[in-house]
């Protein structure tokens, strides 16, 4: 096993989980480390949090020092990434953070299709060009994000789940005000990105400047829109 210190939290995972470029990430201090400037920079007292795609667990071990671990809930779809970010959240004082196995879906019951790849974090449900050729496609719970924000309530999210937000991020985000989400242009394109806000901006939300970099991206509720638009109307 191997640990890692970022941001006064230590991450212990297997050294055969070290794929790509995620020990020089890790070593570097730089693993995640966009999503969490921005999440530091904009969380406020009294929010709750949920990660879609909580990996190692890193992020909601950061944002439940700040919150607490009981306003913050985590979901990962990897069944033993999910093993490793809940020790690492027990092994930093977090048990009571909530994590969830499953893939995040727009809509669906059931089970899913994941193609689970050596690089744990590259790991996605199938993209338009297929499963990549290193993937085992195995089946996980199905977690329709409508599901997760009942049982939730967040008021912010976290989002990295390699191109599933395209979907996800469209639907009635009822009751959430920030929407920090690392897009993946490698995958869908410019044209990808832009139907990403497109589908935020339909629900009251704008690129907010500060906290964004790269492809991670920050989206914060209109001042006077209702939390609850882009809610379909009932009836």
């Amino acid at each position: 096993m191997r640990s890692f210190t970022l941001r006064g939290l230590t991450l212990t995972l297997p050294e055969a989980a070290l794929k790509g470029n995620l020990e020089r990430a890790l070593s570097s201090g730089r693993y995640e480390h966009h999503e969490a400037d921005a999440l530091l920079l904009h969380l406020r007292r009294g929010d709750r949090l949920l990660d879609l795609g909580a990996g190692l667990g890193f992020i909601c071990a950061l944002t439940a020092g700040v919150l607490g671990e009981l306003a913050v809930a985590g979901v990962e779809a990897g069944p033993e990434t999910v093993k490793l970010a809940r020790k690492n959240l027990a092994a930093n004082g977090f048990p009571g953070v909530k994590l969830v196995r499953g893939a995040v879906v727009a809509k669906g019951e059931g089970e899913v299709e994941f193609g689970l790849r050596p690089a744990f974090w590259a790991s996605a449900l199938k993209g338009p060009e297929g499963w990549p050729e290193n993937a085992e496609v195995i089946r996980v719970p199905a977690r329709p994000i409508g599901k997760l924000l009942e049982r939730f309530a967040p008021t912010v999210i976290c989002c990295d789940i390699e191109g599933g937000e395209l979907e996800v991020l469209a639907e009635p985000l009822t009751g959430v005000r920030l929407v920090v989400v690392e897009t993946h242009p490698q995958v869908y394109g410019a044209a990808g990105v832009e139907r990403v806000a497109a589908g935020l901006a339909a629900q009251g939300f704008e690129a907010e400047p500060r906290g964004a970099k790269a492809d991670t991206l920050v989206f914060r509720r209109r001042p006077g829109a209702a939390a609850n638009a882009g809610r379909p109307a009932s009836g």
